[in-house]
């Protein structure tokens, strides 16, 4: 019998955007920019303060609108189905917006009653939701007296009761210690695995980003200056390697005679050959020794991380700007 290989086809769009703008006066916070994210797959846009990531985040939630471009958001039109596309997606930005005065329970009643739910199944979402989140023990203490971690899960919680199929999660682990920070990682890849939920992610944390996002869209100046995922992103950039690991001085010496422009480690024994870390250059190294018969111990590929990547592109280090710009305040 013949087997057949079909390719997968490709996921439905969650976000289509094509010439999205957005100006205040003659200052352009976006400049035209064109989004593809796959329904399921978790999205992260980086870019320095200013950039316009907030921006993005507002125009596609349908906070404010755009000054030109088509948009289609969870399948409607941004513009004519505000209403459905406001309907398939939540929305949590970098500042809690937990009621204080409520314990957490009663914050997640009150969404449900936003979101129509008769009292039974709010109370169940609202249960369901503590569990998940592992906030069951603290359902009924004031939210005021919650760290920031349980905070940040709680605002996450209220924005699930409505069950969107598109989640903003803007600056989403802002003022968060490591700890709770990789609580939340944890949670985000649950939304999507479990639930098939699709995230759009704007982070200052560039870890975050490479650790969570399918896909990485660099912002800046209101434009996409680079898109991909983490390894893409990170070939682009001069500086990756292959380091070659020879078992003693003979080999490291004829593996040197073979590229020239290796940097050599003498007491380490290692080779660092310039390269991309693509198929075609880990080939081209491998049958190189192969024809001199040249043994390594090992070969392993160094690519820039991130915050390389960050600082080529935008000339900016992500530590002195990767942070959310506010569009009103920037344009002025």
């Amino acid at each position: 019998m013949t087997m057949i290989n079909t390719p997968a086809r490709p996921r439905p769009a969650a976000v289509t955007a094509e010439g999205l703008t957005k100006s205040y006066g003659d200052k352009a916070v976006l400049d035209g920019i064109d989004l593809h994210i796959p329904q399921g797959t978790v999205f992260a846009l980086l870019g320095p303060n200013g950039a316009g990531k907030t921006t993005t985040v507002q125009i596609l939630s349908t906070l404010i609108p755009a000054s030109a471009g088509r948009v289609r958001v969870a399948g409607h039109d941004l513009v004519r189905e505000a209403g459905a596309v406001r309907a398939a997606i939540g929305v949590t930005g970098q500042f809690s917006a937990v009621d204080n005065l409520l314990d957490a329970r009663e914050n997640l009643l009150l969404m449900a009653d936003l979101h129509h739910l008769d009292r039974r199944e709010g109370r169940r979402r609202a249960s369901e939701l503590l569990a998940r989140f592992e906030l069951t023990e603290a359902a009924a203490r004031p939210v005021a007296t919650f760290s920031g971690g349980m905070r940040r899960k709680l605002d996450l919680a209220m924005t699930l009761v409505g069950r969107p199929r598109l989640i903003f999660l803007d600056e989403p682990t802002t003022g968060l210690d490591p700890r709770s920070r990789r609580t939340m990682w944890e949670i985000i890849r649950g939304l999507v695995a479990d639930d098939g939920v699709t995230v759009f992610l704007t982070t200052q944390y560039l870890e975050e980003a490479d650790q969570l996002a399918d896909r990485i869209a660099l912002l800046d100046h209101g434009t996409l200056v680079a898109e991909g995922t983490a390894d893409e992103l990170k070939r682009q950039i001069p500086g990756g390697h292959l380091r070659l690991r020879l078992p003693g001085p003979p080999e490291l010496a004829a593996a040197a005679a073979l590229f020239p422009s290796a940097a050599r480690d003498d007491d380490a024994l290692t080779l660092d050959i310039p390269g991309d870390g693509g198929i075609p250059a880990l080939r081209a190294v491998l049958d190189t020794l192969d024809r001199a018969s040249v043994r390594a111990e090992a070969l392993t590929v160094h690519t820039p991380g991130l915050d390389e990547v960050f600082l080529t592109l935008t000339g900016r280090s992500p530590q002195a700007g990767a942070t959310v710009d506010s569009s009103r305040e920037n344009a002025r």
